[in-house]
Parts: C-alpha cells; sequence; structure tokens
C-alpha cells in the first residue's frame, strides 16, 4: 500500500505538472506515455516487442501524436485518409514477409495503434483546445474519469451485491457502477455551477454520463484484454499500479469518444 500511494503522489504530480505547463512538455509527456502502453499492447500479445509490425506500430503511433497544431502547420491528411494509409501498410507487411507475419497478428497490431494512439491523441486535443479553455476541458473530464472510478469503488465496497461482469472483473459490482456514475454525473455539474457561460447544465449531464459509462467500459476491454491472455497489468512501470495501459484504459476510451460525437463545448 505504501508503494502504491508513493508512485500514484509521484506520478500524479509528474503528469498534473506538466499538463498546467501544456505545450510541448505535455505533448511529448503524452507521446512518451502512448508509445510505452503500445510496447505494454504488443508485450501482452507475445509478438515480438521490437520486430517489424512491433515497429512499424511504434511509427504510426508516433504519426497519431504529431503535434501539427503546436508545429504550425496544417494536417495534411485527414484522420480517415491517415488511418487508411496505416491499414495498408498493415496489410502489405503480410505480402511483404510472405505471411510469417500473418493477417491475425498485423490486424492486432491495427487495433492497437487506433486503440492507444487516437486515445492520447485526443488528450492532447482537449489540451490545446482551440477556445483556450484547454485546461479546464482536460480536468474536467479527468475529474470525471477519477470520480467515476472512486465512486464505483466505495459504493461497491459499501453497498455492492450483484455482481457487474463476473466473468471479465469479479470484483466489480452493478451497485458500484451505479455510484460512479452518479459520482461523475455531480462532478460535471459542479463544473457547470462554477462556469455557466462555458458549459450548460444539459451538455455536462451527457460528459459526466459518458465519462463514466465509458470509462468503466474502458476498464472492461482492458481487463477482458489482460483475462485472455492471463496477466494480471500490462505493465510494471508503476509499481503498485501496473503499467500505463492499467491507469489510462479509461482515459483512451473517453477522450476520443466525447470529441467524436461533439460533445465537448468548444464544437
Amino acid at each position: 500500500m505504501k508503494q502504491r500511494l508513493i508512485t500514484g503522489v509521484v506520478a500524479g504530480a509528474v503528469f498534473l505538472g506538466l499538463c498546467l505547463l501544456g505545450g510541448w512538455p505535455y505533448q511529448l509527456l503524452l507521446t512518451a506515455m502512448a508509445l510505452i502502453g503500445y510496447y505494454e499492447f504488443v508485450k501482452m500479445t507475445g509478438i515480438q516487442t521490437f520486430g517489424a509490425a512491433a515497429m512499424l506500430g511504434y511509427l504510426s503511433v508516433m504519426c497519431f501524436m504529431i503535434p501539427w497544431k503546436l508545429l504550425g502547420v496544417p494536417e495534411w491528411l485527414s484522420w480517415e485518409q491517415g488511418i487508411w494509409l496505416l491499414l495498408l501498410l498493415f496489410l502489405l507487411v503480410t505480402v511483404f514477409s510472405k505471411n510469417k507475419l500473418d493477417i491475425k497478428i498485423t490486424a492486432l497490431m491495427f487495433t492497437g495503434i487506433v486503440y492507444i494512439g487516437m486515445g492520447f491523441s485526443y488528450m492532447a486535443v482537449a489540451r490545446g483546445a482551440g477556445d483556450g479553455n484547454g485546461l479546464l476541458w482536460t480536468f474536467l473530464l479527468l475529474c470525471c474519469i477519477w470520480g467515476s472510478d472512486a465512486g464505483a469503488y466505495f459504493v461497491g465496497r459499501s453497498f455492492g451485491k450483484r455482481k457487474l461482469w463476473p466473468a471479465i472483473s469479479p470484483n466489480k459490482t452493478v451497485e458500484g457502477a451505479l455510484g460512479g456514475v452518479l459520482i461523475s454525473i455531480l462532478i460535471a455539474i459542479g463544473f457547470a455551477i462554477f462556469v455557466p457561460d462555458l458549459l450548460t447544465i444539459g451538455r455536462a449531464l451527457l460528459i459526466g454520463l459518458s465519462c463514466a459509462v465509458l470509462g468503466q467500459l474502458g476498464d472492461l476491454v482492458q481487463s477482458a484484454y489482460k483475462r485472455v491472455y492471463g496477466i494480471k497489468d500490462s505493465g510494471s512501470l508503476l509499481p503498485g499500479h501496473g503499467g500505463i495501459l492499467d491507469r489510462c484504459d479509461s482515459w483512451i476510451i473517453v477522450f476520443p469518444f466525447v470529441h467524436i460525437v461533439m460533445l465537448m463545448p468548444y464544437y
């Protein structure tokens, strides 16, 4: 417990400090987290962590994390065009490797780059929001996710009776999940009360609900993946907490979702 607490405080201080700074320091941190997360993803699957498919994956994740806005140049490809070109590259790997890297492996690697690369890239998008309130929107989403996690844990410990999805995550309960949803919504409404000119109550309710539901689903996705490969943690970078994917599994689902469905107020 002591190790877990120390790791949490140090890692949290570094992350929040660079998030406050924004710009290049935060962008580089997110890029490093994305690359480490992809490394954990590759390692979990048993594929060579620095083999041909994995190296193409690392480069692809880097492409997702290119900070066009910070560089002061327009994006030369749309998301759709970029993803299609990356898909083509992964398909061609099967051809040029003469199926030594078959479609199952390359499909898995491609899934990983979209899952992780887009997840962390949208965290950068939130911090660099065009309305100048990126720090507020980033904290809104993070606080809702953290509130949902805390609410689910404490409500589940106190009142949990019915298992939510025992085949995937045996400790989660329906009562805990509902408690997490409630806390997340209350936090989002609190933000709306604090900045009523930027965030309406109705939009805050939808954001809070999305953060809780998608955040918990993101956690279940990671749990399901680890269960397939019979492992407890995705990595060991954060003693007592596991790896980057263990700590960020909710983030990399929530941030893209709220942007893609245009829930963020600056759209």
